[in-house]
């Protein structure tokens, strides 16, 4: 028994294969497309029959790029993550994320480990003014692209901070940065998950397509219109206060919605009482929609034969058990009772005014956080807390990843403070340079991120304030990511740097990375979660981590003898997990070490190990 080396190019040291892992799906449903391990496309039409759209014209959606940009969301990324303590707060113990960089890597590194389990997305993309930041994607190399971008000019010192309308592609270039994001984030979604995205008139129509084409027509679940604005300017022709959030599910089917909370006006409704309590009348005779006819006799001795909402024996039921409302005198009539303390709540609609909060209230919001308007433009925490209650539970995970102030994540926080829910957030923004003039800028906010993470700060400092008692139970920290390339080094095959790549090859881990990057890398390739519980231990001066009680370890260190191997089979033995296996640095081992270590593995029942 050996330890299997992972390459580069193998699946530890890339993002998850989409395109791979759907032709295996194909290969599965219709074998018989498969000729020589390669998809027989005119096989496939024969299976397909009917289904293929053979005109030349029919009805669809396209624009300049499509296909590329369709391509880009299955292409695999080979950066990481970097842990950033010194930027987070309870590292230890928070579920929380907070990630710096272009989100379309970071969507295709979390692939593996965050698929399936997003119950809500929301996301609060550039709207394409024609001044809003819009992300350039580099379909070559987007990492390189990500690293100039961040500086805010091209190799060629062009600025790509705005979409001009004078550009031929103006409309084609948002789709270009937004169908592969949409992509992506469609497979972290549970099948009974939700995706809500803001959106204004510019691009509302053009986004609408984009979501019915990646989540499909039948997933369509509203386009809400918000009321944005306390007040309107009195300029122009027509006054614009409203701005919309479209809604679709992963499969409506399976979608898990909630009611939200009884307003107030709702709330007078309930305006009768009994012993039980309050409660509102529920319509039992209806002329149009009724359905059922029998006769009930009033108190009066009068004979009402419908037509009925509920049939004889339900009503007899109700009676019987004092769940019917008479009213008395004039035309006498039987009323179900609705009680308040039953109601779980009520259905939304698709249109919020401005009790919902608006973009003044926003701002008002980070002015009394930073003392400043330290942002532009953010959204209010109880409009994005109302979409988190109807579209999320309690224990769910939230994503953002157009994340801006993280709004997102005070609303997430306010929310579990307010009904000791235990919903985690993931925040994810380009670390896009503020405005020079901006009052961000002027408090010494350079990038976008950092205004986000303080706010973070100080959004979680004044709920533990206000909320003393609670504190202790709540999650206000968060864990700092930074995109980066892979701390594993590449082999490029260039003859002319031969001899520099070779002696690189001895030890294949980029030298200004620390154990942890590399870490949390093989959390992310293996499909771990970032959060999960990892302890440290120094097994004979080198240290191992313990991810997940049990279930990884990793020791990274060099000169490794059996004696750490040995250590970590005792380790394995006093936690029991299920599954366990080992990874250890290739050169950190002599050969005789290697397989000593090796043997004394399998003698505690862990085979599966490997290195990088």
């Amino acid at each position: 028994m050996s330890i299997d080396k992972i390459q580069q190019g193998d699946t530890l040291t890339q993002s998850k294969d989409l395109v791979a892992d759907n032709i295996e799906k194909l290969k599965q449903l219709f074998p018989e497309i498969v000729t020589e391990g390669k998809i027989d496309f005119k096989v496939l039409q024969d299976v397909l029959g009917e289904d293929i759209e053979e005109e030349d014209e029919y009805y669809r959606f396209t624009w300049a790029g499509k296909a590329q940009a369709r391509r880009e969301a299955h292409k695999p990324s080979t950066g990481t993550l970097r842990p950033a303590k010194e930027d987070s707060v309870d590292w230890d113990t928070t579920e929380n994320l907070y990630i710096e960089g272009d989100n379309l890597e970071v969507l295709k590194l979390l692939q593996k480990s965050y698929a399936g389990k997003v119950k809500m997305i929301y996301i609060d993309p550039p709207y394409n003014t024609g001044k809003d930041f819009v992300y350039k994607d580099n379909y070559k190399d987007n990492l390189k692209n990500y690293q100039e971008v961040t500086g805010q000019v091209d190799s060629d010192g062009n600025k790509l901070s705005t979409n001009s309308d004078s550009d031929g592609r103006f409309h084609s270039n948002w789709l270009n940065m937004m169908y592969p994001r949409l992509r992506l984030a469609r497979n972290l979604l549970s099948d009974d998950g939700i995706i809500f995205a803001s959106i204004d008139d510019n691009e509302v129509h053009n986004l609408n397509k984009a979501m019915e084409e990646v989540f499909g027509e039948s997933n369509f679940v509203v386009q809400v219109a918000w009321r944005k604005s306390d007040n309107q300017a009195n300029i122009g022709q027509i006054a614009r206060v409203k701005e919309y959030i479209l809604g679709y599910a992963k499969k409506k089917d399976d979608l898990t919605m909630f009611k939200m909370p009884l307003t107030d006006k709702a709330k007078k409704e309930y305006r009768y009482s009994d012993n039980i309590g309050q409660f509102r009348r529920a319509i039992l005779l209806h002329k149009t929609r009724g359905r059922h006819f029998f006769d009930v006799k009033t108190k009066s001795g009068n004979i009402l034969k419908g037509p009925w909402m509920i049939n004889e024996e339900d009503f007899k039921k109700l009676d019987s058990e004092d769940a019917i409302y008479w009213t008395s005198g004039g035309e006498e009539q039987p009323y179900g009772k609705i009680y308040l303390h039953k109601s779980k709540g009520q259905i939304p609609n698709d249109f919020w005014g401005i009790e919902f909060g608006t973009n003044q209230r926003a701002s008002s919001e980070i002015e009394e956080l930073f003392g400043k308007r330290v942002f532009d433009f953010p959204k209010p925490t109880s409009m994005l807390a109302n979409l988190i209650k109807i579209g999320a539970d309690k224990e769910s995970i939230i994503l953002d990843f157009f994340a801006g102030s993280s709004s997102s994540a005070q609303a997430v926080m306010n929310l579990n403070s307010q009904d000791e829910g235990k919903r985690k957030f993931i925040q994810v923004q380009l670390p896009e340079k503020t405005n020079p003039k901006s009052e961000a800028f002027k408090n010494n906010y350079q990038v976008i991120t950092e205004v986000a993470k303080e706010r973070i700060r100080r959004a979680a400092q004044k709920i533990a304030e206000e909320n003393p008692e609670k504190a202790k139970d709540l999650d206000l920290g968060f864990k700092v990511f930074k995109l980066d390339s892979s701390n594993i080094k590449g082999w490029d095959g260039n003859p002319e740097e031969l001899e520099t790549n070779l002696w690189d090859a001895v030890s294949n881990i980029k030298k200004d990375r620390t154990e942890e990057d590399v870490l949390y890398e093989i959390l992310l390739k293996y499909g771990l979660d970032l959060t999960l519980p990892i302890e440290e231990k120094v097994i004979e001066g080198k240290t191992v981590f313990n991810v997940g009680f049990g279930a990884l370890f990793i020791c990274l260190g060099d000169n490794l003898t059996s004696k750490v191997a040995e250590g970590i089979g005792q380790w394995k033995e006093e936690l029991a997990p299920e599954m366990c296996r080992v990874i250890f640095k290739d050169t950190g081992f002599t050969d005789v070490e290697k397989t000593n270590s090796v043997q004394t593995l399998k003698r505690f029942g862990i085979t599966e190990i490997k290195s990088i």
